[in-house]
């Protein structure tokens, strides 16, 4: 969510400068900085900004370029030149001085002369402002829409990753009750209670334990999400927050088949996943 984008527009006389730039955030920030004569028209300008983002802070800048022609507006306060014209002439006559204040005199007495900021009335500046403004947000979504398809590549890549990674638990879920099964025979009959193959008390607790080991829903429903995932990433439309959910979906099954699986081989291959959606989540604060 991350982007930067400046657009300008000239009339009047004056050339208005825009630029935007944003950050990650989870939710949509919008900070407007206007002249302070123009401070009317923030609404407007956030109104603009809402349209193309719904997450990250956007911070929007407005000023104008004078470089072409000042804006700014000459003061001249007569009522202190006249005090000072008046305060020369008297320390001249008491001095016995021939010379008297000119004008050249009063550019060096302070604040006889100062620059003010002409005025701007919102209606009129609004038009070119949202002209340059337009113009800045549209480099701001292209960058982000830039940073956004290295991000998908980044996530489709570790998305196939976990993919795999459930086709093996899959794999090697069925052979944790054969090895439990052998397991549990070889420690009776170290025990010295052989038990036959069909005898209840056996088949009741090889039974048992195959249902709390049992992962296939959970297989099932990280596949569901894995493909939720790519539906959402093709998706044109905001799907940040739908991403940031499925993502802690996807950590509760694989968090699950950890803790049910009591296979060593699962076991790693869940840190493996674990890692890997940890990753995503890590990204999908940044998407849009």
């Amino acid at each position: 969510m991350t982007g930067f984008g400046r657009g300008e527009a000239h009339g009047a006389g004056v050339t208005w400068l825009v630029e935007c730039s944003a950050v990650n955030r989870k939710a949509l920030e919008v900070v407007i900085n206007l002249p302070r004569d123009l401070a009317e028209l923030e609404n407007a300008a956030r109104a603009k900004v809402s349209a193309v983002a719904s997450r990250g802070r956007v911070n929007v800048s407005v000023k104008t370029d004078t470089s072409g022609g000042s804006a700014s507006v000459l003061k001249v306060d007569e009522a202190l030149a006249a005090q000072y014209v008046t305060a020369m002439r008297d320390m001249a006559e008491r001095l016995s001085l021939t010379s008297l204040p000119t004008a050249a005199d009063m550019t060096r007495c302070p604040g006889v002369f100062r620059l003010e900021e002409g005025s701007t009335e919102p209606t009129s500046a609004w038009p070119l402002i949202e002209k340059a403004l337009d113009a800045a947000l549209a480099r701001l979504v292209s960058m982000r829409e830039s940073e956004g398809a290295h991000l998908k590549a980044d996530m489709t890549a570790r998305l196939e990753t976990l993919a795999a990674l459930l086709v093996s638990i899959g794999r090697l879920s069925p052979q944790v009750v054969d090895h439990y099964r052998k397991q549990l025979r070889q420690r009776l009959e170290d025990a010295g209670v052989p038990l036959p193959l069909d005898d209840d008390r056996l088949v009741k607790e090889i039974a048992l334990f195959a249902d709390r080991c049992d992962v296939s829903e959970e297989l099932t429903r990280a596949a569901s999400h894995l493909k939720q995932f790519h539906t959402y990433l093709a998706a044109t439309e905001p799907m940040g927050r739908s991403l940031d959910f499925l993502t802690q979906e996807l950590a509760r099954e694989f968090n699950t088949i950890g803790s049910k699986a009591n296979n060593a081989e699962i076991a790693h291959l869940v840190v493996t996943g674990k890692t890997e959606i940890e990753k995503i989540r890590e990204q999908v604060q940044n998407v849009e």
